[in-house]
C-alpha cells in the first residue's frame, strides 16, 4: 500500500507538470497565432499596395480602429521590418516574399506546438486515468481494511 501511495504522489507532480508545460505550450501557440494574424494582414496590405498607382487616395491605420486619408507617394518601395526593432527599405515584392517566408516559417512552429499539445494533453488524460483507478483501488483496500479491523474488535 505504501508503494501505491508513493505512485499516487509521484502522479499528482507529474500532472502538475504537464499542466504547467500545456499552459506554456498553449501561450506560445496564442503568441504564434497573433504573429500569423498580423503578418496575413501585412501580406493583405503589401498586395493591394501592389495594385494601387501612385497618388492614389488610402486609409492608414493609426491604431484604435482610426485611420488617417493619405495619398500613395510611391508604390515601389515599402519599410520592410527585419526584427529586433530594424526595418529597411525593401521593394513590394522582396517584402512579400520576406513576409510569405515568415508565414511559412510560423505555421511550422504553430503546427510543432499543436502536436506537443497534443501529446501533453493526451498524457495528461492517462495519468488522470491512471490516479483515478489508484485512487479507487487505494480507497477500496482502506475499506476492506476497516472491515477486517471492525470484525476483530467485536
Amino acid at each position: 500500500m505504501q508503494k501505491e501511495e508513493e505512485e499516487l504522489r509521484r502522479l499528482l507532480v507529474e500532472i502538475r507538470v504537464l499542466e504547467g508545460t500545456a499552459e506554456s505550450l498553449q501561450s506560445r501557440l496564442n503568441f504564434v497565432n497573433a504573429a500569423l494574424t498580423e503578418l496575413n494582414l501585412a501580406n493583405g496590405t503589401l498586395e493591394g499596395l501592389e495594385k494601387e498607382k501612385t497618388d492614389a487616395s488610402l486609409f492608414v491605420p493609426i491604431g484604435g480602429g482610426s485611420y488617417i486619408r493619405t495619398k500613395l507617394e510611391s508604390a515601389d518601395k515599402v519599410i520592410y521590418g527585419i526584427g529586433a526593432g530594424i526595418s529597411i527599405e525593401k521593394t513590394i515584392k522582396e517584402a512579400k516574399e520576406g513576409v510569405s517566408n515568415r508565414i511559412s516559417e510560423l505555421t511550422k512552429t504553430r503546427l510543432s506546438l499543436e502536436q506537443q499539445l497534443t501529446q501533453v494533453l493526451r498524457r495528461i488524460q492517462e495519468d488522470r486515468s491512471y490516479l483515478q483507478r489508484l485512487t479507487s483501488k487505494l480507497n477500496q483496500e482502506a475499506r476492506t481494511s476497516d472491515v477486517r479491523k471492525t470484525s476483530r474488535g467485536t
